[in-house]
């Protein structure tokens, strides 16, 4: 039985939970939890994220400009103030010194006579090679692209140019480069997401821009004047759609002293389990061109909702930090939210690792993400024997982050609440499969396209023993973690209620045995 209880935006859970094992052979067992929650009347609507960035209000997509400088990670993302549809893009802006508690800035840049301002990325200019700095102020410096609606209305392929503006305030003020646009456009109708960064290899800025259905490169001693400089993409990769938001860096495969560079592209559409995705290629760049030998295509995550994400400029220690949005252009505009509309991953980190002789890209949750795990609940040790289940409890509604290993080749888990929404994981290492099925997660009419059928993700080459599951739970998100990102699938959910248990089926011939299962309760990042 639950009874929910709202005054005044107090939410009082009482949860009894009477648990029982359906296949009969089982001991019967009771828990009672009490859940004591204060949340205060600020992002309480319904499906707001608890732990993930959202606008406070209004439509937002693509992550942008992100970058860390005085102490602090800027959060740059596309932005319409004016309506919780996309319309014309401006940049917010937010500001965090861990990634988890975030601080709304104004916005940072607004369309002008060249057109909205798209996606793309910003640096901190050290050495002042702009100009745009001072004696005692270092320059902030966004990359945009310039989308002109008119001229795209009016048939051109040229409407698409890049564009400049610098902040010597650390990001709260912006001026826009008399000399803008910078780049223009040759005539590619997608000719845009300048993504940049410092080259050491030609001592020079370089920018990855996307034209169409590949990608160019281009190099500068100013971050004003731009010759490009080769090209990549033509022939490899996937081609399902047009391609967008790249990130190219360095990464030291773990426990070598080799580094390979990691070309991130994402496709929209054309994505393995429809609509968007974001691919990435392992190969080398010698400072003006990237090549790989990479025949089979690979992807971020497997899951619907992880899209144009990029990483962090200038993170400390030489981390690679990674957020993607959380959405799919399939369905993003029909989500069943009201004040506003989308939301980001959690911040990942990403490493190279070497498995069976494949290098391979991981995506983890970040260790600063952990210093907001506040409350823990353990179970005792699980004994689930073949063909059986068992039902964990959830304590913490929609807003923890469950962990556990798994040692069986095949199992199952899955949410439900008592209004019998559910969302299902089954994991076949045998098969060597895992497929996610949110079609009676809940709210799934809005669009045709948000839940046509079971999404699935090949794990060929997965450990043999046991693997490391990480479910992190918000109020309209699910990302599973297996073997601490080697695998991943983020996907979003609108449950017409908080889902109140996890059963776990043992789908193996052997006894499944758990003894590290916890559930975390994750802080509110807004206070």
């Amino acid at each position: 039985m639950v009874k929910t209880l709202r005054n005044k935006g107090l939410e009082v859970f009482i949860v009894i939970c009477i648990l029982f094992n359906f296949s009969c052979k089982e001991n019967v067992k009771q828990e009672v939890f009490v859940e004591d929650e204060e949340p205060t009347g600020y992002y309480i609507e319904p499906y707001r994220p608890q732990y993930h960035f959202t606008p406070e209000e209004k439509w937002m997509n693509d992550p942008n400009g992100l970058v860390y400088k005085d102490s602090l990670y800027h959060l740059f993302y596309q932005y319409y103030p004016d309506s919780t549809v996309w319309g014309p893009m401006h940049w917010g802006h937010a500001v965090s010194k861990d990634m988890m508690k975030w601080e709304h800035k104004p916005i940072a840049l607004f369309p002008d006579e060249h057109g909205y301002i798209f996606s793309g990325s910003a640096v901190v200019d050290h050495n002042n090679t702009s100009g745009f700095g001072t004696e005692d102020k270092t320059a902030m410096v966004a990359i945009f692209t310039y989308h002109d609606m008119e001229g795209e209305r009016s048939g051109a392929t040229n409407y698409q140019t890049q564009g400049i503006a610098y902040s010597l305030d650390n990001g709260d003020s912006w001026t826009k480069y008399e000399g803008n646009p910078i780049i223009g456009n040759p005539g590619f109708k997608d000719f845009r997401d300048p993504k940049v960064f410092w080259n050491n290899e030609a001592e020079s800025w370089t920018m990855l821009l996307v034209a169409g259905d590949h990608l160019q490169i281009w190099n500068s001693t100013n971050l004003k004047e731009w010759e490009k400089v080769s090209e990549f993409g033509k022939d490899q990769g996937a081609h399902g759609g047009v391609w967008e938001c790249p990130d190219l860096f360095p990464l030291k495969v773990e426990g070598t002293d080799e580094v390979k560079w990691v070309l991130l592209i994402s496709i929209n559409r054309g994505a393995p389990n429809g609509g968007s995705g974001t691919q990435y290629f392992i190969g080398d760049f010698d400072g003006t061109t990237f090549t790989t030998d990479q025949v089979e295509h690979k992807w971020i995550d497997l899951g619907r909702d992880n899209y144009a994400g990029v990483t962090y400029n200038d993170a400390p220690n030489n981390e690679r930090v990674f957020i993607g949005w959380m959405s799919n252009w399939n369905y993003a505009l029909d989500t069943p939210t009201e004040k506003w509309r989308s939301a980001m991953t959690v911040p990942r980190e990403l490493t190279l690792r070497k498995i069976d002789d494949e290098v391979m890209l991981f995506n983890y949750p970040l260790q600063s993400f952990e210093r907001h795990v506040a409350m823990a609940y353990p179970e005792s040790v699980l004994e689930i024997l073949p063909s059986r289940k068992r039902i964990m409890p959830l304590k913490y509604g929609n807003q923890s982050k469950i962990q556990f290993t798994l040692s069986v080749p095949n199992a199952q888990m899955y949410f439900k609440n008592t209004n019998g929404d559910s969302v299902s994981i089954d994991i076949d290492r045998e098969k060597k499969l895992v497929t996610f099925d949110r079609r009676k997660s809940g709210k799934v009419s809005f669009s045709d396209e948000f839940s046509p059928g079971v999404q699935q993700m090949k794990i060929k080459n997965i450990p043999q023993g046991p693997i490391e599951i990480t479910l992190l739970l918000d109020h309209s998100s699910l990302e599973l973690f297996i073997n601490e990102g080697q695998y991943v699938m983020t996907n979003q959910i609108f449950p017409n209620d908080f889902f109140r248990a996890l059963t776990i089926v043992n789908n193996s011939e052997s006894e499944l045995i758990i003894e590290d299962f916890t559930e975390h309760k994750v802080e509110r990042m807004w206070d």
